[in-house]
């Protein structure tokens, strides 16, 4: 009798186990490694990083239906994780450019919001970014993204479906890069102009 009693305590505390880690990545952390160039030099290809899926919201509840609880707007600069536009199956990893409802254009490669004459500071840009783009016509309730890698980044210059991310479409918010090295992420913000 008390072997299969010691036997239980250890398959509750598996199961206990099991259960806790499985919440904590479905509903809390995103656990991703970064497949393409597309936001170097901030994040490396290959690298790994944890997202916090509760940044913005509650996306979905504990029987995996998506739910929509808005506690925190995303913000110009955030690096978020999202469903890809073209093809929702996919996550994709981007920089916040353009909030809802502002025009965004890119001249020369520098980003320019709401027709100002001083483009955005956007330092983070290890190249120089080339290219005209827009203008485009933020909506409600989507962003305009972009990777930190501009010449090398398919992002929302160039999507089919469209060109902007809702806010439901955004799983989470990048919080911290784990591998090879610990970085912590969206730590730029903008500066007034």
């Amino acid at each position: 009798m008390k072997i299969w009693r010691e036997i239980w305590d250890y398959a509750r505390m598996i199961i206990l186990v099991v259960i806790v880690v499985t919440l904590i990545n479905n509903i809390v952390l995103i656990n991703a490694k970064i497949p393409s160039e597309s936001m170097e030099n901030t994040i490396m290809t290959g690298d790994r990083i944890f997202g916090y899926r509760l940044a913005y919201g509650l996306n979905i509840d504990l029987f995996g239906h998506e739910i929509n609880k808005k506690f925190k707007d995303p913000q110009r600069f955030d690096i978020i994780i999202f469903k890809y536009p073209d093809d929702e199956s996919q996550l994709f990893i981007k920089r916040i450019i353009g909030l809802p409802g502002e025009k965004v254009q890119i001249i020369n490669g520098k980003v320019y919001i709401n027709d100002s004459e001083t483009p955005l500071d956007d330092s983070f840009v290890a190249e120089v970014p080339r290219g005209n783009f827009g203008p485009y016509e933020v909506p409600e309730d989507s962003y305009f993204v972009m990777g930190d890698n501009r010449n090398h980044s398919r992002d929302s210059r160039y999507w089919k479906t469209s060109n902007f991310v809702t806010y439901d479409e955004i799983v989470g918010k990048a919080v911290v890069r784990y591998y090879p090295s610990i970085k912590l992420l969206n730590n730029y913000k903008e500066k007034e102009q």
